[in-house]
């Protein structure tokens, strides 16, 4: 047990490797040059949809909003809290630092927002473009849900079931949100992606070598 645990040990911390570099990777390309010819062709595919999508699209995003993350993050760890789970909701009311880490890479690579020439914007957005803050945040926070339902088997099967549905669905689906709102393009999903995928096993790692806290009734 101790032998392959050392093992999984060694293959996370090679994949949070390649995720850094790859991080990186994409940082220097958006920092060096304008958007590309995927950018643009991928943000208008996606936005050759229409209809009754467009009220979804915003729907996804909603979650994503500044006070939206300060209060999914404190009531999702008060909820926690009160069910005697202490270490669980530090943890998750840790998930809200991937938003200030994605604001300063933000002023770094300083990259603009999709300009309407170039793409329909559907939603205002401010900040700058590189990585995306919603994707990061999606991922580290409904991610950890995710973990945390599986790891301690919480709520009851069907109830734990749908949750890690919807947090999945959300996961999944805010990428794509984003680039049909005209607020970013795929290379800054991608990035918020790669970002949040780098937290959020930083954040489990650290959890699973910390020891539980959960008070006793």
């Amino acid at each position: 047990m101790q032998t392959r645990f050392i093992g999984n040990k060694n293959i996370t911390n090679q994949f949070l490797v390649v995720l850094i570099l790859l991080f990186i990777s994409l940082s220097a390309l958006v920092y060096f040059f304008p958007p590309t010819f995927i950018d643009i062709k991928i943000s208008k595919e996606i936005q050759d949809e229409h209809g009754a999508i467009e009220n979804l699209m915003i729907f996804i995003s909603w979650f994503g909003g500044t006070i939206k993350v300060l209060s999914l993050s404190l009531g999702a760890a008060c909820v926690f809290y009160f069910m005697k789970y202490v270490k669980e909701a530090l943890f998750i009311a840790s998930t809200m630092l991937v938003s200030v880490v994605n604001y300063g890479f933000k002023l770094l690579i300083d990259r603009p927002r999709p300009d309407s020439s170039l793409v329909n914007i559907l939603q205002d957005a401010e900040h700058h473009s590189f990585p995306s803050g919603h994707t990061s945040f999606y991922v580290v926070y409904f991610g950890f849900l995710i973990f945390l339902m599986i790891y301690l088997k919480i709520p009851k099967k069907r109830l734990r079931s749908l949750g890690i549905f919807i947090c999945a669905f959300l996961i999944a689906t805010i990428p794509f949100s984003r680039i049909y709102l005209g607020v970013h393009w795929v290379t800054d999903v991608i990035g918020g992606f790669v970002l949040g995928l780098i937290m959020l096993i930083i954040i489990i790692q650290t959890y699973l070598s910390t020891k539980s806290s959960k008070i006793k009734k």
